[in-house]
């Protein structure tokens, strides 16, 4: 199965932060396609069956419609994960900025909100809205 609905995210420092969603998150580099600037024009990583697509971000007043966050996140990424508890410590360990702590949830499962080293929100967990009750 692959994912339907693919989040794209503009990073200041596109390169650094495919390292770093690699070792933080437990993202794989599946494209990662150079822009010639040294920046990255287009890269594409997956987790299980989703996936995200990120690169190199333009500068304000360029006339691009997407920027980094600056402060505030209208959107965000839910990330189903096997362990909680393994992915937060390693999300704390790299340096993500946790934001909402790890517990156990109503809805079901566990989970944990954090920002990225360039502030996007990210939100894992166990519940699978997918799984058969």
């Amino acid at each position: 199965m692959s994912a339907s609905i693919i989040p794209t995210m503009p990073y200041r420092d596109a390169a650094a932060a495919i390292d770093w969603l690699c070792r933080a998150f437990g993202f794989s580099r599946h494209a990662v396609y150079p822009d010639g600037a040294g920046g990255v024009a287009h890269a594409q990583l997956i987790f299980g069956n989703g996936m995200i697509m990120l690169g190199t971000a333009a500068e304000e007043g360029s006339g691009s419609i997407q920027y980094p966050p600056a402060g505030h996140v209208t959107q965000s990424a839910y990330v189903v994960v096997k362990d909680a508890d393994a992915h937060h410590a390693r999300a704390r360990r790299e340096g993500a900025e946790i934001v909402a702590p790890l517990k156990d949830e109503a809805h079901g499962g566990r989970g944990y909100s954090c920002r990225d080293l360039e502030g996007h929100l990210w939100h894992f967990g166990t519940y699978d809205p997918w799984a058969k009750a």
